[in-house]
């Protein structure tokens, strides 16, 4: 299935052949979809590493500004790939309450894992960005972009980190996702789209035949393509 929940007409909904070839093409896909939408020059805001050539292809299409919103996942520290949360840069831990719970923790017990991963955080955001600040949203649509959702944890972080900055719209966009945790975020956006949520989905990788790990030299390098080191499309 495919899940398009949106407050403006958006394009027709087409099933999607998977898997896709990789995060470009997810990208132009899903930028066909957010065409329509009435976007043009929203700030377009990846969640990196995987999710920023997915933008690159959107903003070009909407003529919109790229730059990376930086998350981080909290994982459970005996098992790191855990994620009992996460942090987006300029927010506060949200955290899966009901895990939690159920491994015997308090956020308390998640200080130190969340100072750790703030310090990461930290210093992706100097990587990437340099001294540039995150663009202001106040007052304008923003398209947020990741290269799928499993759990949600870092998207659902990111939302509430940006929502509190007064977008005028906010947008959840993703090439692929799990049924679940797509509609788990739907009210948490203004629009979400979502060309494909798989009923056997197990992970994002599952749907790219090409789904290379990334670096901050990638990262910095699509956001270079993008405007000449300040992301934005000319």
């Amino acid at each position: 299935m495919s899940w398009n929940r949106t407050k403006q007409p958006a394009a027709p909904d087409e099933a999607v052949a998977l898997p896709y070839a990789d995060r470009a093409e997810a990208g132009r896909v899903l930028a066909e979809r957010l065409a329509p939408m009435g976007l043009n020059g929203a700030v377009v805001l990846a969640l990196p590493r995987g999710g920023v050539p997915v933008g690159y292809e959107i903003a070009r299409r909407l003529e919109s500004p790229l730059d990376v919103l930086v998350t981080r996942k909290i994982g459970f520290p005996p098992q790191p790939e855990l994620g009992v949360g996460a942090i987006a840069e300029g927010g506060e831990p949200v955290f899966d309450r009901g895990l939690l719970d159920r491994l015997g923790l308090t956020e308390d017990d998640m200080a130190a894992t969340v100072r750790a991963e703030r310090t990461e955080l930290d210093r992706r955001v100097a990587a990437y960005r340099g001294g540039r600040s995150l663009p202001d949203v106040a007052g304008r649509a923003v398209v947020v972009v990741d290269d799928g959702l499993a759990t949600g944890g870092t998207a659902l972080a990111a939302m509430r980190a940006l929502r509190v900055r007064g977008p005028s719209r906010l947008v959840l966009a993703v090439p692929v996702g799990a049924e679940e945790t797509v509609r788990s975020l739907a009210g948490e956006v203004d629009d979400l789209v979502v060309p494909a949520a798989p009923w056997d989905f197990r992970a994002v990788g599952q749907w790219y035949r090409d789904f290379d790990q990334l670096t901050d030299r990638d990262v910095t390098g699509w956001l270079e393509r993008a405007g000449n080191g300040r992301g934005h499309f000319r």
